[in-house]
């Protein structure tokens, strides 16, 4: 496959992941920042190559050879992303651009060799699940934050966004995987919400809350 077919697959990948359902050329389109005839193009060449299932009008899903070809993709790239953090010291918002570009080595060998050397890791820095080398994924038990009720408490097992600029906004708040948080209070005018963050009173948006997610007690 060419890089360009492996960004779509990812791309319809984490699309029917939040969906479950038949994803549109037209959300493709969006996440692929491109026209809906190029992405219609695109999903010709992968159905004859039989990696989606594609009908006009109805939308794309992957077949299973192109959801076993995804996770793949997925696979390397959340592995490089906890080797540069672990071994090379980057922070979790620098990561994700680096491991867009390492995702594509084609070696098998060289990512399962990479996978034991890290000691086969089941997540990346971002709390996402790492498929291994069969395609399984184990499931990570977590709910958002904004979705806490007054008096819970939980641990930071993800985020939602992992944007640079919402990781960076974390880490200026002292908040990264693994640290205890609190639910203290919600404001009902705006919904933001008084949490306590290892022993730390903070006061967050909505927003922020809505893309953290923890492991409650």
């Amino acid at each position: 496959m060419t890089h360009s077919e492996e960004n779509y697959l990812k791309a319809i990948y984490h699309l029917t992941a939040s969906t479950n359902s038949h994803v549109s050329t037209n959300a493709i389109a969006e996440t692929m920042e491109t026209k809906a005839s190029s992405v219609t193009d695109m999903l010709k060449k992968l159905a004859d190559k039989d990696l989606v299932n594609y009908k006009k009008y109805q939308g794309v899903l992957l077949t299973d050879k192109g959801g076993m070809a995804a996770k793949m993709i997925v696979r390397k790239h959340r592995l490089w992303e906890v080797f540069l953090v672990e071994k090379l010291d980057f922070s979790w918002d620098e990561v994700h651009d680096i491991a867009e570009q390492l995702e594509h080595i084609k070696s098998e060998k060289l990512i399962n060799k990479l996978d034991n050397f890290l000691g086969n890791p089941t997540e990346d820095p971002h709390g996402d699940p790492i498929p291994d080398a069969q395609g399984m994924i184990q499931k990570i038990e977590k709910q958002l934050l904004s979705e806490l009720i007054k008096g819970q408490s939980g641990i930071c097992v993800g985020v939602k966004d992992t944007s640079s600029e919402f990781l960076k906004y974390l880490d200026k708040q002292a908040i990264s995987l693994g640290s205890t948080i609190e639910f203290i209070e919600k404001e009902e005018f705006d919904l933001s919400l008084k949490i306590k963050v290892d022993g730390k009173v903070l006061n967050i948006s909505n927003k922020i809350a809505s893309n953290i997610f923890v492991k409650t007690n």
